[in-house]
């Protein structure tokens, strides 16, 4: 069971939010609409996760994503899931980046995911464990923006798939089953991937060094 901070305006999607949660058996703590009340809930409340959108009172620009780092600087490594309305790969970007080379606990879902209930639970469980989770959409629109002058050319088509899989934060077993290949295949694709994006394997998690290279490569 999770104890989980929700930010969203939207009144009927918070009030599911709170339902879906609740019937998933997790304990909402606080249920807001804007950044400053989101904030105030996590500081009295100290959840296990933070759910929240990126666009919020009182301009609706990106008060939920500028909270949500904020939040990330006064409790270092407390999870955050951000929901969006549309793919915004920059807002990706900012996620993630923002946090350094551990970014652990961070995702980035369209709010249509939610409808997958299952789906949805699952990111929520895999943020609050420490993954990054990014949003399959977002993966998509990203691989089609590729040009041959940016890093992830250097790829197989293999390797992107592998990499596009690990951007959702699947395990290497997860891409394995996905791929229908062999879990030893998928370590090996990471391995090449690793190398290829020139990813010191002294520095921070190159599974999420991975991803933001590939979030930045779609900007």
């Amino acid at each position: 069971m999770l104890r989980v901070v929700i930010a969203e305006d939207a009144v009927l999607l918070r009030a599911g939010l709170v339902e879906l949660l609740t019937l998933g058996g997790h304990t909402v703590t606080a249920a807001v609409g804007d950044a400053a009340a989101l904030t105030a809930a996590v500081d009295a409340s100290r959840p296990d996760v933070v759910v929240t959108d990126v666009r919020m009172p009182p301009d609706h620009t990106d008060e939920g994503l500028r909270a949500a780092l904020a939040l990330r600087e006064r409790h270092p490594g407390l999870p955050v899931l951000v929901l969006s309305q549309y793919v915004a790969t920059p807002y990706a970007t900012r996620l993630l980046a923002a946090a350094g080379a551990q970014p652990a606990g961070l995702g980035y879902l369209l709010k249509d995911r939610v409808g997958d209930v299952a789906d949805f639970l699952s990111a929520l469980r895999r943020v609050a464990a420490g993954d990054t989770v990014i949003d399959p959409d977002v993966v998509r629109v990203l691989l089609r923006t590729q040009t041959a002058d940016r890093p992830l050319a250097r790829l197989t088509p293999r390797e992107r798939e592998v990499l596009s899989h690990m951007a959702e934060g699947l395990t290497n077993q997860a891409i394995a089953a996905r791929l229908c290949i062999t879990e030893a295949s998928v370590v090996k694709h990471c391995g090449n991937i690793f190398t290829k994006l020139d990813l010191d394997p002294t520095t921070g998690n190159r599974r999420v060094l991975a991803v933001l290279t590939h979030l930045r490569a779609g900007q």
